[in-house]
């Protein structure tokens, strides 16, 4: 079934049609928050209650083929709710993905790459490691993303040049400091 067809009856209140579309968008959604928010419980909770907001608004939804930013809105809405809630945590851990079929010089490498993006990526603030997501990871275009974000699209772009910036900047300081931690006597 298409997906107008699906929001059609989401929209006349079909629990069946509504889980659908769900399905569709849960693990974009999941990487997004998760991405977002830096931990998988939290991320969790906020697929959980974006997904509850969806349901609830979803007469709200004026344009079914806009269905993806419309739910990565109500998405990084929960996200900055989750993290105000929860601001008082000083630190969350970040698992890393495992790499079982890493094997040889290029799977040392993936895993090191891997690294040094996680390291640079928790340096960014919420709002760069957001437009970030919503840009490179939900695959939104800057347009799509201001939108999700409430702000006019010449502020999303500057978010996202920023962003940017702040992601080179964190990934040379690890270089600059990894090779001077490597000479140091043990």
């Amino acid at each position: 079934m298409d997906q107008r067809e699906l929001v059609r009856q989401a929209q006349a209140g079909d629990h069946d049609a509504f889980a659908a579309l769900a399905d569709r968008v849960l693990a974009r959604l999941f990487g997004t928050a998760r991405l977002i928010l830096r931990d998988d419980d939290r991320a969790n909770d906020a697929v959980q209650e974006a997904l509850f907001d969806a349901w609830r608004d979803m007469k709200g939804l004026r344009d079914a083929d806009r269905l993806d930013a419309w739910l990565h809105r109500i998405l990084v809405r929960s996200c900055y709710s989750i993290a105000r809630r929860d601001r008082r945590r000083s630190a969350a851990e970040v698992p890393m993905q495992p790499y079982h079929d890493a094997v040889g010089a290029d799977g040392v490498r993936a895993v090191v790459d891997h690294d040094e993006m996680e390291r640079a990526f928790r340096r960014l603030t919420q709002d760069e490691r957001t437009v970030l997501t919503l840009v490179y990871f939900a695959d939104l275009t800057v347009v799509d993303a201001a939108v999700v974000l409430g702000i006019p699209v010449g502020t999303a772009k500057s978010r996202l040049h920023h962003a940017l910036r702040a992601l080179r900047a964190a990934l040379e300081a690890d270089k600059r400091v990894m090779p001077a931690l490597d000479r140091q006597p043990a």
